[in-house]
């Protein structure tokens, strides 16, 4: 009984065993594929995130550099540092990589787009052009913009309202064409953007000062011949934030081209008298401001794609506005003399000026003016070749209150802090295939002060510039700059 109990159960164990491997064999239902479709609506490049109603678009460059004379990356002057003292510790031939990657994601909501915007680059440049490395293969990372746009409000790091369409860049040029505005970067802020129809439309913002928009405040009465020959007018005081600048814009674009006009206003606040003694008091805060004009011109008689794009920019008490993007607040470049050591110029796009060890003696802020103006014209030469011609102006002007505060201590020489820059330039591109571009750019700046006589210094051991004396004089200096691009 139990050899057939054992033979019963051992058949059953074994038609199990067949009904298992035959389940094996029949065909299972596969998961359905859930493939990358083309999100046509909001132009090309980009696809919809599988499973969701968002659409994403990834896109960026790579770029390297060639500085050939001058004093940083992206045709960076020779207009201060050892580089505007033209000693043997400056770095005038740079070379630099970068490669940037955004992502652009949009979707439809009953309120309108939802946006989101990130930009970042990997940069490595020679001469420590950006500062300590971050660990970035021993580079450096940039975020260039980040924010979220929704039913007409901007939040987050992206170009200022105040700004135009081409930055600091209307010949898309050197990053060091000054005499307007350039926040290409992005700055942190809260918008509201108001379209009105037929390409009409209206901002107000309110925008983070204390990264890019905040020159020097002086207190002159730390000034020094030392400091005044690298154009630095003493100690500078400016307070912490209080309040953001306040922003407003009025856009028209065309078919012909665009029209806009811009405001800010800007807070003005000095920290102490002392800086290391709260009770000396400061001076009360100010308010400063800005306005500028711009204009692009299209379809050119001269071309098709040609373009004008020009700017005019006048701050009070808000010379960043003026003055502002890459460019340092101060200026020294050294040259020759026949009746000194050397010459120099040198100029300080102050924000304003006080004086004063305690509240006893203090004096409230002299603001100073800063105008510029700033375009390029466009020329399509081929469908391959590219040539854009720019310049600027820009001043910077001390009231006579501010100057007699800077020249107090002056001795043997005509001091007046006013100074002028003015520069010109070219870039010619060529696009040999499609988002691939090579490019030359030269660029003359000359920086026109108005001291006069001679200054005697001591040495300032950072530019290996010894103790003597120097010649008041204009300077002029080269710049130019090698480039390849790959957009993606």
């Amino acid at each position: 009984m139990n050899m057939v109990k054992s033979l019963l159960l051992g058949s059953s164990a074994a038609l199990i065993a067949m009904g298992g491997a035959q389940a094996a064999d029949l065909p299972l239902k596969a998961k359905a594929v859930e493939y990358v479709k083309v999100c046509s609506i909001y132009g090309a490049g980009f696809y919809y995130i599988p499973g969701t109603d968002t659409c994403i678009k990834i896109g960026g460059y790579l770029r390297a550099d060639a500085t050939i004379y001058g004093s940083g990356n992206y045709d960076r002057p020779a207009w201060s540092g050892a580089a505007g003292a033209k000693s043997r510790l400056a770095n005038n031939t740079i070379m630099h990589a970068r490669q940037d990657i955004n992502l652009d994601t949009r979707t439809a909501t009953e309120y309108g787009v939802v946006r989101t915007y990130f930009d970042a680059t990997f940069n490595w440049g020679s001469g420590g052009n950006f500062g300590a490395a971050d660990g970035v293969a021993a580079g450096n990372l940039g975020v260039y913009y980040a924010f979220i746009q929704f039913a007409g409000f901007t939040f987050g790091k992206a170009v200022s309202q105040f700004d135009t369409p081409w930055t600091g860049y209307p010949g898309n040029n050197s990053s060091f064409l000054i005499g307007g505005y350039d926040d290409v970067t992005g700055i942190n802020q809260v918008s509201y953007t108001a379209e009105f129809g037929n390409g009409v439309s209206g901002s107000i913002s309110l925008e983070d000062q204390s990264s890019y928009l905040q020159s020097g405040l002086y207190n002159t009465s730390n000034i020094t011949a030392a400091t005044y020959a690298q154009g630095v007018l003493g100690t500078n005081s400016y307070a912490g934030t209080q309040i953001p600048d306040i922003v407003g814009k009025i856009r028209v674009d065309q078919a012909w081209g665009l029209f806009q006009v811009s405001a800010a206003a800007h807070q003005v606040r000095a920290s102490y008298y002392n800086l290391a003694d709260e009770t000396s008091g400061h001076p009360s805060d100010t308010w400063g401001y800005a306005v500028q004009g711009a204009l692009s011109l299209k379809n050119l008689p001269t071309g098709p794609g040609d373009s004008i794009n020009f700017t005019a920019t006048y701050a009070n008490g808000a010379t960043r506005y003026v003055i502002g993007g890459v460019s340092p607040n101060s200026f020294a470049i050294y040259g020759s003399s026949g009746i000194a050591y050397q010459s120099i110029a040198f100029g300080s796009s102050a924000d304003g000026v006080f004086s004063g060890t305690s509240i006893a003696n203090g004096s409230s802020i002299s603001k100073t003016n800063a105008w510029g103006v700033r375009g390029a014209f466009n020329h399509n030469w081929t469908p391959t070749w590219s040539t854009s011609l720019f310049g600027s102006y820009s001043a910077i002007d001390y009231n006579g209150t501010a100057t007699a505060r800077i020249c107090a201590t002056a001795v043997g020489f005509t001091c007046n802090p006013d100074f002028r820059i003015a520069q010109i330039g070219q870039v010619t591109r060529w696009t040999p295939v499609k988002n691939l571009t090579f490019s030359g750019e030269v660029m003359y700046t000359y920086l026109d002060q108005s001291n006069s006589g001679t200054l005697a210094i001591p040495a300032i051991a950072a530019i290996a510039k010894p103790a003597t004396a120097y010649e008041f004089k204009d300077q002029g200096v080269w710049s130019g700059n090698l480039r390849v691009q790959r957009n993606f």
